[in-house]
């Protein structure tokens, strides 16, 4: 199975909303049953849901699946990691929280010395832990199963805990008046939480973060310092972020 074809297809589904087998049959040159595989794969996986004939975007209540997330604009997400990096000195503390772009963060990071992290995500406790470089602080509370995020009060309050230089927080959705959505009121209370206890908020969010809607609001975007993203969407969201005095960061890595 294609992972370049599974996210073309999202992507497709992302422009138009809905993707038919007979379209993408003739798209990519494969057979129907290639394509109701690739489908029920996505669809298994809460990034699209089936119609007759075809599958369209997955309700907006309910976020996609980590393995989903971790194949959309993976690339994107690469540069973005290398890009906020460079804005993290050695000896500096911060917070990394839940997603996978702050994780693509936390792999560029392990080029830095002594830094002391802290996180309620598993999979960046994991990455960063062996090395000797730094120091890793993961917060206690309930661990999410669908992707190793560490979510609800206890998490809330072991982030209070600290004063850090900076914070690296990802958004599931970005509307085009500022604010910062997700979609589990538990991690946007972490999320809150890790925004009033540093000095200077990142934002990382890829170009798919644009214009997609989430029920819970997690912020807006005067709360954050640095906002890094492959391309920001449209001149109006650059007036809003100027006059936010927020720093815009672009990779440039956005796929046409």
């Amino acid at each position: 199975m294609s992972t370049e074809r599974l996210q073309a297809i999202i992507e497709l589904a992302k422009v138009s909303g809905i993707v038919t087998v007979d379209d993408l049959t003739e798209r990519f040159q494969v057979t129907p049953q290639t394509i109701r595989k690739d489908l029920n794969q996505l669809c298994e996986e809460k990034t699209l849901t089936r119609i007759h004939g075809g599958a369209r975007l997955a309700s907006n209540i309910d976020n996609m699946s980590y393995a989903a997330r971790r194949i959309i604009a993976s690339e994107q997400k690469r540069a973005i990691g290398r890009a906020v990096a460079k804005l993290i000195p050695d000896n500096s503390s911060l917070f990394l929280n839940i997603g996978t772009t702050t994780e693509a963060v936390a792999k560029e990071l392990l080029q830095h010395k002594r830094l002391m992290i802290i996180t309620n995500n598993i999979n960046v406790a994991t990455l960063l832990h062996p090395s000797k470089e730094h120091q890793v602080i993961i917060a206690s509370g309930e661990v999410r199963c669908s992707d190793g995020g560490i979510v609800g009060q206890s998490a809330v309050d072991f982030i209070r805990q600290f004063k850090v230089d900076f914070a690296v927080i990802g958004s599931s959705g970005l509307d085009s008046e500022g604010a910062l959505l997700d979609f589990d009121h538990r991690e946007v209370l972490v999320s809150q939480a890790i925004m009033d206890n540093a000095r200077h908020v990142i934002l990382a969010a890829d170009y798919t973060k644009h214009q997609r809607v989430a029920p819970v609001r997690i912020g807006h975007v005067s709360q954050i310092n640095t906002f890094a993203t492959d391309s920001c969407p449209d001149d109006d969201y650059r007036t809003l972020l100027k006059t936010m005095n927020v720093d815009l960061i672009e990779t440039g890595q956005t796929i046409n």
